[in-house]
């Protein structure tokens, strides 16, 4: 029964977070044609948890009880988090996209790429690690704004998407907050590519 009873719960809790992801103005047919896509990753104002609490605020705390338990790992993670962005979430993001663009229709979504005629703007705006007890675990969300400007006019926007609640989880357990956030990422870039070849490359 026990068994049965914690399956029920774990799918009432995916169903509960199911991703919604909407558009919210213009369209995606300026991209047809397009070799490149910049793209720039924001977190200036995300929040986290339902208390939604700051980003600082966040890793203070951790870091804190983190701290209580063993001496030097609440530092340790604050690297790892620190980290995370830059080598786990924003390269599950591009990965995805790329997988669905770049061989079938020749665009390369990348960072850094200041002469393209296009940026796409990846806001989170709010984060839920999630949590792996083993036989039980909720997965993480994430919930970013995903917006398309001219790069040379910013205020010049041409779609904007909000993706809300998208799943991050992985086949197994996985104790990492940081590796499941990164699934919450490549959820978001798969979603949001194959919302773009619904609706531009048919």
């Amino acid at each position: 029964m026990n068994k049965y009873l914690t399956l029920t719960v774990l799918f009432i809790s995916t169903v509960a977070f199911a991703q919604k992801m909407k558009i919210k103005e213009g369209d995606f047919d300026f991209l047809k044609g397009q070799k490149e896509i910049n793209v720039e990753f924001v977190y200036d104002n995300m929040a986290l948890f339902k208390k939604n609490i700051s980003e600082a605020q966040y890793i203070q705390e951790h870091s804190a009880e983190l701290e209580k338990k063993s001496k030097g790992k609440g530092k340790v993670w604050e690297k790892k988090w620190a980290s995370a962005k830059e080598l786990i979430w924003q390269p599950k993001f591009l990965e995805l996209m790329n997988r669905y663009f770049y061989d079938d229709h020749g665009i390369g979504f990348e960072e850094g790429l200041n002469d393209a005629q296009y940026t796409l703007v990846v806001e989170t705006v709010w984060l839920f690690p999630g949590w792996d007890a083993g036989v039980m675990k909720q997965p993480a969300k994430v919930t970013t704004h995903l917006k398309f400007v001219e790069t040379s006019n910013r205020e010049n926007v041409l779609a904007k998407v909000t993706s809300e609640n998208a799943p991050g989880d992985q086949w197994g357990s996985s104790f990492s907050d940081e590796d499941r956030l990164g699934e919450g990422y490549a959820k978001t870039g798969k979603s949001f590519a194959k919302l773009i070849l619904k609706k531009a490359f048919r």
